[in-house]
């Protein structure tokens, strides 16, 4: 007859998972000897065994007891049943693998092929990160919300980059992060902005909210993502809005009869 701790060394396994075992059922639990001791025959080392080489496999504790007790047709159609978990559990995991490279690179996070390549463009053309890092944030928001127009708003933002123009506009504005609310230049940025509007095609603007509509929620969450971010935002929108103009997500005419 053995101890506890000579039934876990035949069957190599822990005291404590023998114990493990009595607890889940899967190991009957001796009777005490006159002196307090439980002790345990060879049937016990051959039934922990199985049970050891069960869970080993992968096989869920749930579902040992099952197999112990089965027959032989019964354990074939089992082992194939948890073969099949199995398989699913080793893709899921590989999908995991996939998601956890996708999150070590930064810009992958959450956002989908081609935010990131815009986000690279802009690390390309010498944008500040504090600059990357606020679009990242904000296309996050915009890519959970509405993903069907992602690409849309991609090539949009893509286009803006082919410009001189709108590329110069945007280092001005990553200068801009690290202005004071007093900064005089902000003048100067809520022209060029307030320029990019008016010399925009009204039609095409109009298309374009028509075929993208952000809800007004969204809105409200990426113009508090800029305000977060710049500390001059606050005073730039109220140049821009001096100058006829409301928002930043949605910049929109400012209705005449409310100046």
């Amino acid at each position: 007859m053995l101890t506890i701790s000579e039934l876990a060394s035949y069957a190599g396994v822990t005291v404590r998972a023998v114990r493990h075992y009595h607890a889940k059922g899967l190991l009957p639990e001796p009777e005490r000897d006159r002196s307090g001791y439980r002790r345990y025959d060879a049937l016990a080392v051959a039934d922990l065994i199985k049970i050891r080489t069960l869970a080993e496999a992968g096989v869920p504790l749930s579902r040992v007891r099952e197999l112990l007790a089965a027959d032989a047709d019964e354990f074939a159609a089992a082992v194939v049943d948890i073969d099949k978990r199995l398989r699913a559990e080793i893709r899921d995991r590989q999908e995991h693998r996939k998601r956890i490279a996708q999150l070590a690179a930064g810009d992958n996070l959450a956002l989908p092929p081609e935010a990131v390549a815009y986000l690279a463009r802009m690390r390309e053309l010498g944008f500040p990160e504090l600059m990357i890092a606020g679009e990242r944030d904000a296309w996050i928001l915009v890519a959970a919300q509405v993903p069907e127009h992602m690409p849309t708003f991609m090539a949009l933002k893509q286009g803006q980059l082919d410009d001189p123009a709108v590329v110069e506009s945007y280092r001005e504005m990553g200068e801009a992060l690290f202005w004071e609310p007093d900064d005089a230049r902000l003048a100067t940025i809520a022209d060029q902005i307030v320029g990019f509007m008016e010399d925009a095609d009204p039609a095409e603007l109009a298309a374009f909210d028509e075929e993208v509509q952000i809800p007004d929620g969204l809105v409200k969450l990426l113009d508090a993502v800029f305000v977060d971010m710049v500390p001059a935002a606050p005073r730039l929108l109220e140049l821009i809005e001096e100058r006829g103009w409301t928002g930043w997500t949605r910049m929109e005419r400012v209705d005449s009869s409310h100046r």
